[in-house]
């Protein structure tokens, strides 16, 4: 091998590295990653260290649970759809401090299985949260911590989003909402 041919295996070797590296997609734990949502409207939501959810702490994958940005992705479902159901006037905030994703991953089906998530009614979702509601006034309207868990969550009515991986988490937020800003007439 001359040394021209050298350098340029070199130096492809070198590129190729330094593209995986920039590749590398980014982690729900990773530090660089948003622990809120920009400020845009009434709603306000923000998270605590996913490292610390149960997810992550207690997932038999736990590769495959930090992958991905869902986190961000429930935050963005719960400010849309919270403004959507807000009394005119309202502000909300809401601070995620826990999150189990429905299913889970089960490694005793072998290696060909190791990233697939069993969805199985033993493995229910549940997101554990805060929030503060307030009026025009600043003054506080309700307030509390919230477990949002739904031991049904497979009986539950199919939606079009079925292949939406955060759909059965998603619909627990749904149920949130809608139970906590329906009427008092309804």
């Amino acid at each position: 091998m001359n040394l021209r041919t050298a350098f340029a295996i070199a130096l492809s070797v070198a590129v190729l590295a330094a593209a995986d590296v920039g590749a590398a997609s980014r982690t729900v734990t990773d530090p660089a990653a948003p622990r809120s949502l920009p400020d845009q409207g009434p709603v306000s939501v923000r998270w605590e260290d996913p490292s610390n959810f149960t997810e992550i702490r207690q997932s038999r994958n736990r590769f495959d649970a930090r992958r991905g940005n869902w986190v961000e992705q429930l935050a963005q479902h719960l400010r849309t759809r919270a403004q959507k159901q807000l009394p005119e006037g309202q502000t909300l905030q809401v601070d995620i401090t826990d999150i189990k994703r429905a299913g889970d991953y089960e490694p005793w089906h072998g290696p060909q299985f190791d990233d697939t998530r069993f969805i199985r009614d033993i493995y229910p979702p549940r997101i554990v949260l805060n929030f503060k509601r307030t009026d025009a006034n600043g003054q506080t309207v309700e307030e509390g911590q919230r477990t949002l868990r739904d031991m049904s969550f497979l009986m539950g009515p199919r939606t079009g989003s079925d292949s939406d991986p955060l759909r059965y988490e998603k619909r627990l937020i749904d149920d949130w909402l809608y139970q906590e800003f329906k009427s008092p007439s309804a």
